[in-house]
């Protein structure tokens, strides 16, 4: 079993290098196969299609992205803090994950209703997250609200629109430089510094 989940660890990797320098579109199962060395019926037991594989990519992404958040997670600190932290975290991932475009291949993934289904379990898991962390505020007295399910949801959905506003911004297959991704990030502390304050009301 361990053997065969680190040969499963080992093509999601190859896959991740291949998609963020060829893109998912242009890349084949027989390109990663090549690339690792290994045979077709190989890979294909691990992943039985491109969608599982690019699945399994957004797997790994959010498992890892999840376990830095919750490590960096302190329910001592402030509200605002926890905040900023997550998006520090948050925008640390978007970096070293950009030129994957992962974006590009999700549309056709979405026609699969099992896999569907396994995307929005992953982003249930992290609105799941800031609800409890919304709700350990208003524990605190730092905040007043009833339904930390649906604040959550508008949280991460207002953080992902200013995430989305510096990819426009940026020229396609460029990596948006560091002054863009500076103002991405405090546009995103400015709105969590605004949304804390309206919940104190």
């Amino acid at each position: 079993m361990i053997v065969a989940d680190k040969k499963r660890e080992q093509i999601i990797e190859g896959a991740i290098k291949r998609f963020s320098h060829f893109g998912i579109g242009k890349t084949t199962m027989n390109d990663i196969a090549e690339d690792l060395s290994v045979s077709k019926p190989s890979l294909y037991y691990y992943f039985p299609d491109k969608k599982h594989l690019i699945l399994g990519v957004i797997e790994k992404i959010f498992n890892e992205f999840f376990e830095a958040i919750q490590k960096k997670y302190n329910p001592e600190l402030e509200l605002e803090t926890i905040l900023f932290n997550t998006i520090d975290v948050r925008n640390t991932f978007f970096q070293k994950y950009y030129m994957l475009k992962i974006a590009e291949g999700v549309p056709d993934l979405l026609n699969d209703e099992a896999i569907k289904t396994k995307l929005n379990g992953l982003k249930d898991i992290e609105r799941d997250f800031f609800a409890k962390v919304f709700g350990s505020a208003k524990e605190k007295g730092e905040i007043a609200h009833e339904d930390m399910s649906h604040l959550a949801e508008l949280y991460l959905e207002s953080l992902m629109g200013l995430t989305t506003m510096c990819v426009m911004e940026t020229a396609k297959d460029i990596l948006p430089d560091k002054k863009a991704l500076n103002k991405m990030t405090q546009k995103q502390k400015d709105l969590s510094s605004i949304f804390t304050k309206g919940l104190k009301c």
